[in-house]
């Protein structure tokens, strides 16, 4: 029998289907995996914005990791939008029960929009609990800000941000430049098993359809890791993939604000 490379995120859910769940169910069915989720909140969510977050109740929360992994496991686990403290510490405690491997956490912090995804309070707890748990976290330069608590100006500054975040070189870290001004956009790849820096530069793409690219992204990465690619190589392929799924997606619109990625820009256009 045929076996799929299985994945899971775990994150909330997008009404508008461009980011969250939505986005990381899409982005596994077109990198040629076997989607799974655990949905930790509801959000009334379009391109213009976050109007409600409902959380999921933590029992539900943890019968679904159970139902999941318990069964059917997973060859790689996305993390995404987890919204509380409560919520952090439940799941890292099934990563390590079940003792996940390729893990893959975007910390999800707030929307394109700007709307807030995740308490204050719960920060801590993402630093302290799940973060060291990471084979990989994708942060933007917000989020970097916010987990080192310091403001980031300058493309120079992100080798050295992307060590610090890299938990005494126990995580590796993908540092997002796209918040930064430059045309030419330099994504730096900490590898913490190798300890190396790897630039990755791209051309900053003119579009508004940006919404669900850091999950998208992130989602990619997890997918190739789930098929058996080393890091470099899936972080390499989620970086090529998440570019051109903006280049195609750059010409439609939905909406009235930030519209999606096209996720299957590989099968349709």
């Amino acid at each position: 029998m045929k076996k799929y490379n299985t994945t899971l995120t775990i994150a909330g859910s997008d009404s508008g289907g461009g980011a969250g769940i939505q986005a990381d169910l899409k982005t596994f069915s077109a990198c040629g995996c076997y989607g799974m989720s655990v949905i930790t909140a509801i959000t009334a969510q379009n391109t213009q914005g976050v109007s409600d977050i409902y959380p999921v109740q933590i029992s539900t929360i943890d019968k679904q990791l159970d139902a999941v992994l318990s069964d059917i496991g997973a060859d790689a686990v996305k993390i995404g939008m987890l919204h509380s403290s409560e919520v952090i510490n439940l799941v890292a405690e099934k990563i390590k029960e079940y003792n996940i491997k390729n893990l893959v956490i975007d910390p999800v912090m707030a929307a394109t929009s700007g709307d807030k995804l995740l308490q204050d309070e719960a920060i801590a707890a993402l630093k302290n609990e799940l973060l060291p748990l990471a084979a990989i976290i994708t942060p933007n330069i917000p989020e970097a800000s916010i987990l080192l608590g310091r403001e980031i100006h300058s493309q120079l500054d992100l080798p050295e941000v992307a060590k610090q975040l890299s938990f005494n070189q126990n995580v590796s870290v993908l540092l997002k430049a796209g918040h930064l001004t430059e045309d030419e956009l330099v994504d730096v790849f900490y590898d913490a098993e190798k300890e190396e820096i790897i630039r990755l530069p791209s051309h900053r793409i003119k579009t508004l359809n940006t919404h669900g690219t850091g999950c998208t992204l992130s989602s990619a990465i997890a997918a190739h890791l789930s098929k058996g690619k080393n890091l470099q190589t899936a972080v390499k392929q989620g970086k090529e993939y998440i570019d051109q799924a903006i280049k195609a997606g750059r010409d439609y619109q939905i909406g009235h604000g930030h519209g999606p990625v096209h996720h299957f820009h590989n099968w349709w256009n």
